[in-house]
């Protein structure tokens, strides 16, 4: 019986299907998230929560219900707090891994153990707290928290040259906080604070003000060694 048979010879039918896509599907999985934020937001069946981790929880199962209906995107799940792959201590707030299938992209295979892309979560403004920092989605600078800074620093996705952050805008607006990171960063320049550059600011991609969702993206140097990172800024307005 079916039910008898190791995992592996059971479901070896099903993973030997190799996908091959190319690097930009990794941006087209981000534009796919990013599509499917307001709609997770909007949703009238979703209860109302602040904390990020619940609120990442419930992107998440929103995100799993989505990709199982969406052609290119059925091959995908989403999983969250999963431990990095290279410092297994720290855990990823959102990561896409594929599923059913194995995913080779320009020459490198992901199974469904493997992450496809590092995805940071953040609210804004950051939740007063011990060692919380209210500069925190670009830098702690009382931890090594911060959402950029776990990049560069290659705490988080050193592994990847891809990466994403979602910021749940709580209070203010997105063009206040849009000001405030850029504030922070410059700030870090303009301190001689090392390996902070003014590269590191965000570019604007797009404002959606009807979805009240707005998309960035940034290039950041690393440290040890690592090459260059892209992050994909994808902030949602909750209030």
């Amino acid at each position: 019986m079916l039910a008898n048979l190791p995992y592996s010879s059971a479901r070896s039918d099903k993973l030997s299907n190799d996908l091959q896509r190319s690097g930009a599907f990794l941006h087209e999985l981000l534009n796919f998230i990013a599509d499917e934020l307001p709609q997770w937001r909007d949703r009238p069946d979703r209860k109302d929560e602040t904390a990020e981790t619940i609120l990442t929880s419930q992107l998440c199962a929103h995100l799993n219900s989505s990709a199982r209906h969406s052609a290119g995107f059925d091959i995908c799940q989403f999983r969250i707090e999963e431990p990095d792959e290279k410092e297994q201590g720290r855990k990823i707030d959102l990561i896409p891994a594929p599923c059913g299938a194995t995913i080779w992209i320009d020459g490198r295979s992901y199974t469904d153990f493997e992450t496809l892309l590092p995805i940071e979560c953040k609210r804004l403004p950051t939740p007063a707290g011990k060692n919380r920092d209210e500069t925190e989605y670009v830098i702690n600078r009382h931890a090594t928290t911060g959402g950029i800074q776990r990049f560069k620093t290659g705490h988080h996705g050193s592994a990847h040259t891809l990466g994403g952050m979602i910021a749940y805008v709580q209070e203010g607006t997105t063009m206040f906080w849009d000001e405030r990171v850029t504030e922070w960063i410059k700030e870090l320049v303009a301190s001689g604070q090392r390996g902070w550059t003014a590269q590191d600011l965000l570019q604007l991609d797009h404002d959606d003000a009807t979805l009240r969702l707005v998309r960035f993206h940034s290039v950041h140097t690393r440290e040890h060694g690592l090459p260059e990172i892209e992050l994909r800024h994808l902030w949602v307005q909750m209030n």
